[in-house]
């Protein structure tokens, strides 16, 4: 590709403000790599809207190609055992942050942070699990390592209407597991039962100071909200079990206590997603393939195109995405 389009995070060093805009470019405007990518499908998640508006300092050098998720198909590659033709999967690693991202045609990557499409699924699919099915796969393997068995009890899911929180209903439920979906929003309840939803718990009812212990409601949990929300679910897991935190939607403070770790033995388990190591990624994409309903992730997914990137992630920051959303980037 002699010139190809993506979307470019710019920045005024003397004002600080951050500008947003289409760009043309060419092979030799792209950073360090050894692999290149066509790329034909990208998502937008929460870390992609903060990036895109400037909300949180996400992107550390600018200008900037956002986007976390990318899947395509490689064009040129001078790392072993990565070939063109090759369809493949990336996220994390600093993409959009410290690395042009996924919101381009073309992409250049360090062949190490691949990962192959695994052959259930199409670019377009991979995407519409991408990162947020990717941390939702990563907490249940840890989850399950811990010992949180469907027979354990109930595992409750916050920001349940939020990615990775649809994708974690959609899984757990599909496992077998007894759901309890924690959402703001009413208007979700049917969306949430579809997904495999056993029964819809208001945030509020979480959003107020934990106690020491509260009664014991839960034997797992899959955390994407932070804050008060996650001290709470602390103080209300049953004895030995389990919660992996994976986001800070409600922020980065968790006020709580060591009575939840010291009398019932609960373990809170930290789901790093960004620089897992290859083994890591491709046992959870494994995993996706071999659990994810096919049906459940076509009524969580959105598609969009392209000019619709930068709204998307004003609305994603403003909790107004249900779901995942799928860009045609091609």
């Amino acid at each position: 590709m002699d010139r190809f389009r993506a979307l470019l995070i710019t920045r005024d060093e003397a004002t600080k403000a951050q500008s947003v805009a289409e760009a043309e470019l060419t092979p030799a405007d792209l950073m360090d790599g050894d692999v290149d990518i066509r790329v034909e499908h990208s998502t937008v998640n929460y870390k992609d809207g903060l990036a895109v508006t400037g909300r949180l300092p996400v992107v550390r050098r600018f200008p900037m190609i956002p986007g976390v998720d990318l899947a395509g198909t490689v064009v040129a590659s001078r790392h072993g055992g990565v070939r063109p033709g090759d369809k493949v999967i990336v996220n994390g690693w600093g993409l959009g942050e410290t690395h042009y991202g996924a919101y381009s045609q073309l992409a250049r990557v360090d062949g190490r942070w691949i990962t192959p499409l695994p052959a259930a699924f199409t670019t377009a699919e991979a995407m519409a699990i991408g990162t947020a099915g990717y941390t939702a796969m990563l907490s249940i393997l840890a989850l399950e390592a811990h010992g949180v068995t469907p027979e354990s009890g109930p595992v409750v899911v916050t920001g349940a209407s939020g990615g990775v929180g649809s994708m974690a209903v959609a899984l757990l439920s599909r496992l077998g597991y007894p759901v309890v979906a924690v959402t703001g929003r009413a208007h979700e309840h049917d969306y949430l039962m579809s997904l495999g939803a056993g029964e819809i718990m208001a945030r509020a009812e979480l959003e107020g100071p934990a106690r020491l212990l509260g009664k014991e409601r839960f034997a797992g949990a899959i955390d994407a909200v932070g804050g008060a929300v996650l001290a709470n679910v602390l103080s209300m897991m049953t004895a030995g079990g389990a919660v992996a935190a994976c986001g800070n939607v409600a922020g980065f403070e968790l006020v709580t206590s060591v009575a939840p770790f010291i009398l019932r033995g609960v373990a809170l388990l930290g789901i790093e997603s960004s620089h897992a190591a290859p083994a890591r990624r491709l046992a959870a994409w494994d995993r996706l393939a071999r659990d994810m309903d096919r049906e459940k992730l076509a009524g969580l997914t959105t598609a969009m195109p392209w000019s619709g990137l930068v709204n998307a992630a004003h609305d994603i920051v403003e909790g107004k995405v249900r779901g995942r959303l799928v860009v045609d980037i091609g």
